[in-house]
């Protein structure tokens, strides 16, 4: 793995979880109207909900690619423009109004994983990611990096997102910035998806 496709991964998935969607709406919310002792919890809980979607993206490309390795370069380029559409998503949600936040029943650790369970798109958003940085086939060990990569950044932004939004200066500030946020991951989200499409 190297050094490039490392930061090419974790720029990507940044850009995606600090694009403000239900999930880190949610997060900043309860931050904010119920302190950090609440919000970081519910936060991890959310970050370890989203990278499950990872293991079952990389499980099913897996079991995929090995009994039928034609669908690869199908699954490539499907991946491209779904990674396309996704971006000129984000390129319209720039000047919208914000996504109303997720509502958890509970709260806290378990409630962010099931919220996150609870919709299956990160897993399409997972897979076509991951397809575009690793085009290659890829070792148990291989796998298992790349979900350790995709875990601690997920934890590192829910985490720090909702220490930082207990504060309603910097909860301003993050939704001043959506713009900008939604029209960087759109501009990062086309060029992946162009690459996926581009190189067979």
């Amino acid at each position: 793995m190297s050094a490039e496709q490392v930061i090419a991964l974790v720029s990507a998935l940044s850009l995606a979880i600090l694009t403000p969607g239900p999930a880190i709406i949610a997060t900043v919310q309860t931050a904010f109207a119920h302190g950090r002792a609440r919000a970081l919890p519910y936060g991890l809980g959310l970050a370890t909900g989203a990278s499950l979607w990872c293991v079952f993206a990389l499980a099913g490309l897996a079991v995929l690619f090995k009994l039928h390795p034609s669908l690869f370069v199908t699954l490539k380029i499907f991946g491209g423009f779904y990674l396309l559409w996704f971006a000129y998503g984000l390129w319209r949600a720039s000047t919208q109004p914000l996504p109303e936040a997720a509502d958890g029943a509970r709260k806290g650790f378990w409630g962010g994983i099931a919220l996150n369970l609870s919709n299956p798109k990160p897993a399409l958003f997972y897979a076509a990611l991951i397809l575009s940085v690793f085009p290659e086939a890829m070792s148990a060990q291989r796998q298992g990096l790349i979900y350790a990569i995709c875990l601690a950044t997920e934890l590192f932004w829910y985490a720090l997102v909702a220490v930082l939004m207990s504060t309603a200066v910097m909860r301003k500030r993050y939704f001043g910035a959506k713009f900008w946020i939604d029209r960087a991951a759109a501009f990062a989200m086309a060029a992946l998806g162009l690459m996926l499409i581009v190189k067979h």
